[in-house]
């Protein structure tokens, strides 16, 4: 793969202010989502919470609408990797939930997902999946890490690989190849992409006004998937759990500042040495 070294859009200061409120309204829909989800719930009942909170935001959705999707969100469930359409499913304990969000403000797009494990389920299971939601977890802050030390994009892929790597052999994940971060402002995919993996290319260069979604996903089996008959929908072939977190991050005259976060991304980024500097 050849990557485009093509220099990405950059915002201002001011610009990435706008973009930051448009991460809150993501923040505020994780936190609702994360109030509301219990085994018993169904997956549209979650998507009708999001919905209610993008329009009391004054905010639409960035997901409903796009390339033809059907909700407000994407809600994947232990095996589906990503793109799960949210239906009448109903959680069961144990089960892995990923929620992926989204919202546009006044013209300026918020992109996030986390995930969690349900309480109940048989124990072995449930502390597998723990672990895998851990590891994702941690990957992500590896690469916003790198995306405020490195010098080009390529970095945050490297440091998500290299955390991979460094776990036991027994409890390592393998990192779904086909699913990438991606630039996010004006439109919800924008250049440059965001390999979750090392490379040898380096990519675009980190630069202040720089932009970027960083979403690992990391499943138990192998990351091998496949896209099913709905046209969105990917599961894994051997059927093993999948995870997916995602955070917002702006590279700003300052400093870096995780917009999805309502800290910023102080409380995590602290264990790297890294204070994120606010513009507001």
């Amino acid at each position: 793969m050849v990557l485009n070294r093509k220099k990405p859009k950059g915002y201002t200061d001011a610009q990435i202010k706008k973009i930051r409120q448009a991460g809150l309204v993501v923040a505020q829909i994780h936190q609702a989502l994360a109030e509301a989800v219990a085994p018993g719930v169904s997956l549209l009942e979650l998507d009708n919470i999001a919905r209610d909170v993008i329009k009391a935001a004054g905010a639409t959705s960035n997901f409903r609408g796009y390339h033809g999707y059907p909700r407000h969100t994407c809600i994947s469930v232990n095996d589906v990797v990503v793109h799960g359409i949210p239906d009448q499913y109903v959680l069961q304990p144990g089960d892995i939930v990923s929620m992926d969000c989204g919202a546009v403000l006044n013209g300026w797009h918020g992109d996030a997902c986390f995930t969690v494990v349900l309480p109940g389920g048989e124990q072995e299971v449930t502390a597998r999946r723990e672990r895998l939601s851990a590891q994702t977890y941690e990957a992500m802050w590896h690469g916003i890490a790198a995306m405020a030390t490195g010098q080009f994009v390529s970095d945050i892929g490297n440091a998500i690989d290299d955390y991979v790597e460094s776990l036991p052999g027994e409890e390592r994940p393998d990192i779904v190849l086909d699913f990438t971060g991606h630039g996010i402002g004006t439109s919800m995919h924008m250049e440059p992409t965001v390999l979750n993996y090392r490379t040898k290319q380096r990519g675009a260069k980190l630069h202040s006004g720089m932009v970027l979604c960083i979403e690992p996903i990391l499943t138990s089996g192998k990351q091998a998937n496949r896209t099913l008959a709905d046209g969105w929908t990917v599961v894994t072939k051997d059927g093993s759990d999948a995870c997916h977190w995602e955070h917002e991050v702006a590279l700003h005259s300052k400093g870096i500042w995780v917009l999805t976060a309502p800290d910023g991304g102080t409380a995590e980024l602290a264990r790297f040495g890294i204070t994120p500097v606010p513009l507001d």
